[in-house]
């Protein structure tokens, strides 16, 4: 491809972008693609996906649309990988086995071209051989494509390092800690999460989160709770509550509406963890922040009267 333009990569800031995005532009970028986001999520990329997804669409789906929205026009191709399994164990939800094909039937009219690599290790396509596979489809040698995944899984091993480190800081400072459990794309995205995170933290309470450990880690601490727990992000929001509850003086549960995945795991931590004041959010279209910071406020009082703080 030497001496081509290459092709510009759109990648929407959304679902697995927070757990994986550092994976992909890594990979598009040791390839010498150009990549681009799209912008910051909002309450207009939330209205747009509202009205491109179906209705029954979980509220992070329905942003999900709207970040594709944002980026058709803007790209040459937006990346949308699918995500089934890592082996027989372990499963991802089926939205993320179906978004790809969602998003090119939406959106079948407007001339946009999508690609997508398939992690499925049930039927022989681990993400090593799924990335080297897409590599070759762009025009790149399998050996070019496989060097571009290591420093790709390299980048991504580093920024989770990073996360924990910068975790346990925070457990070190002193005051109120509450731990904040949710999907790493409700938690990160500037909408939908992170004004939760910027309350508790204008509240005077230093907030963790339970996404923020290495996956494997998290993963084993789920089986030895739940060994049943189906899903794989969901074993790892599981496992970063059991590994961090002990250091905390609450919890807060955050789930999109209507998250299945998230009723079955909140209710089995509400039903077995004992001892520590749990609250739980869940986000929906309707939701404002008004109604959230007073149940928060709320939750911290209750923390604060526990610890004897308040009369």
């Amino acid at each position: 491809m030497d001496g081509e333009k290459m092709p510009a990569i759109g990648i929407p800031r959304a679902m697995l972008y927070y757990r994986y995005g550092a994976l992909w532009e890594h990979f598009f970028q040791s390839l010498g693609l150009s990549t681009v986001l799209s912008p910051p999520g909002s309450r207009g990329i939330l209205e747009a996906g509202t009205r491109l997804a179906p209705d029954e669409s979980c509220l992070s789906l329905k942003m999900f649309m709207g970040h594709v929205d944002a980026l058709v026009g803007r790209c040459e191709r937006i990346f949308i990988p699918r995500y089934s399994n890592y082996g027989y164990t372990e499963f991802f939800c089926t939205r993320y086995e179906g978004i790809y094909d969602q998003a090119r039937n939406i959106f079948r009219s407007s001339g946009q071209r999508f690609i997508t690599c398939n992690i499925d290790v049930q039927n022989g396509s681990p993400e090593a051989k799924a990335f080297e596979k897409l590599g070759v489809e762009l025009g790149f040698s399998p050996r070019q494509s496989r060097h571009a995944w290591h420093e790709a899984a390299r980048a991504l091993e580093q920024q989770q390092k990073t996360a924990e480190h910068i975790q346990k800081e925070l457990a070190g400072k002193p005051g109120m800690k509450v731990l904040v459990a949710g999907h790493s794309y409700v938690l990160s995205d500037p909408y939908l999460g992170r004004p939760i995170l910027d309350y508790l933290e204008s509240a005077g309470a230093v907030s963790l989160r339970a996404d923020a450990l290495e996956p494997e880690t998290a993963r084993k601490a789920c089986a030895r709770f739940s060994p049943t727990c189906r899903w794989i992000t969901s074993e790892e929001i599981v496992g970063g509550v059991l590994l961090w509850k002990d250091r905390v003086d609450g919890i807060i549960l955050v789930s999109a509406f209507p998250c299945g995945p998230d009723s079955m795991t909140n209710e089995l931590l509400i039903r077995r963890l004992k001892g520590k004041p749990i609250l739980t959010l869940v986000l929906d279209t309707q939701s404002g922040m008004a109604g959230v910071e007073t149940r928060i406020e709320s939750f911290l009082d209750i923390i604060r009267f526990q610890k004897g703080e308040m009369v």
